[in-house]
């Protein structure tokens, strides 16, 4: 019984290390950057949800880096990016622009 019970004690702690890596990752860049209060608490958020495989997150941010977007011009550009990489809820894919400018 003991050995189940170490087992199983094993087993999540090696499941669940990949997220303590990221967010003492995280945590250290954050430090780095000497970031305290919101402004900490939004790098956090996106650094580990960066960590945990935000791909698409990541692409966009690529492509509005290509782009040298800033500020609300990669604000928006990024909402929209994420949001038509993402399927839409019940499995369709989300509309693209032009498709919605063809139904006006």
């Amino acid at each position: 019984m003991k050995h189940l019970i170490m087992a199983v004690a094993l087993a999540v702690a090696g499941l669940s290390a990949p997220a303590f890596a990221a967010d003492a990752g995280c945590e250290a860049k954050a430090t780095e950057k000497k970031l305290a209060g919101a402004a900490k608490t939004s790098f956090m958020k996106k650094c580990e949800s960066d960590a945990a495989g935000g791909g698409a997150s990541g692409a966009c941010e690529a492509q509005a880096k290509e782009k040298k977007l800033a500020g609300a011009a990669k604000n928006s550009f990024m909402k929209k990016c994420v949001a038509d990489a993402s399927p839409a809820p019940g499995g369709a894919a989300a509309p693209t622009s032009a498709a919605s400018a063809a139904k006006k």
